[in-house]
């Protein structure tokens, strides 16, 4: 059996998957509330062509028009993303992890980006259609009042995408969201164990929340790197109006106008969002598993 069969026949029959699903999505509850705004000031800074706009005035703009609640603008989208999505991919790896390894043997850094990858992709796709709607209510507050689409919700927007735009426009930057979903989990999962592994066998750490930090804070800022790039794309085709660009090469080539760093913007809000949502999800996950049976028997 190949190692993508071994995977897929051990996820779909473990009697654990749903339980990490569900450990998961409270994690990224938990999390949520304090690096929301955050998302909502990224996807503003990376739909701007022109990146005159710092995140400051950004900020200071929209709670003098709009109030504090406006930074927290499509929460409902962002929970329903986190739910198809993060747990997604998350359950996808730990449970894979779990039942390859063996006593003895703990999964190859290859073997581990390998299924980190797979899980990603999987999330990926689950998780696109909510993740067009986060988008698109984050950025309404950007345009003109009469070319808000103005979602009530998140279910609410995904019934008028599919009313309104059919079906196929729920998976609209697909591809981005797939390739960047799985870049994002090699750098959060599959990095966090090896750096997680290496603080551990080198003697000056113990399996604590010291190491936890460390490890989570490291894999925090490896995952904005590889998925920065990606996310602007991701953000700017799902927040597209239909036809605004030809394919993803007229996409690519209108970002590079840029210039390099065009393909970054919104780098430093994405970090400090990520890095404490990741800090946050590795914390409370470590915790489950040492308070409630999760703890992995072999690291």
């Amino acid at each position: 059996m190949s190692f993508v069969s071994h995977v897929y026949l051990v996820i779909t029959q473990h009697q654990q998957f749903t339980c990490h699903l569900f450990h998961r999505f409270i994690n990224y509850l938990s999390s949520l509330p304090a690096t929301g705004k955050l998302l909502y000031l990224n996807v503003h800074l990376q739909t701007q062509q022109e990146g005159k706009s710092s995140v400051s005035k950004i900020t200071l703009k929209i709670i003098k028009h709009q109030g504090v609640f406006a930074l927290y603008n499509g929460l409902t989208a962002s929970l329903l993303r986190q739910l198809t999505y993060s747990t997604t991919r998350f359950g996808f790896y730990e449970v894979g992890k779990q039942a390859l390894e063996t006593p003895g043997y703990s999964l190859p850094f290859h073997q581990r980006l390998f299924l980190a990858g797979i899980s990603g992709a999987v999330g990926g796709v689950i998780g696109t259609p909510a993740d067009l709607i986060n988008v698109r209510m984050q950025n309404d507050i950007k345009v003109s009042p009469e070319l808000r689409r103005n979602y009530k919700h998140a279910l609410d927007g995904l019934f008028r995408v599919w009313k309104e735009e059919g079906f196929l426009r729920l998976f609209n930057g697909c591809s981005t969201a797939t390739s960047r979903a799985a870049l994002m989990t090699i750098g959060q999962l599959s990095f966090y164990d090896q750096i997680k592994m290496l603080l551990l066998q080198s003697g000056m750490f113990t399996d604590s929340p010291t190491t936890h930090f460390l490890s989570s804070l490291s894999a925090g800022a490896i995952a904005t790197t590889l998925t920065q790039p990606l996310d602007v794309l991701k953000t700017r085709a799902m927040n597209a109006k239909p036809g605004e660009f030809k394919n993803m090469i007229d996409l690519i080539l209108y970002t590079a106008k840029l210039g390099p760093l065009g393909f970054f913007k919104g780098y430093i809000p994405a970090f400090v969002r990520l890095a404490p949502h990741t800090i946050l999800t590795f914390v409370f996950l470590e915790q489950l598993r040492t308070n409630f049976g999760f703890t992995p028997k072999f690291q």
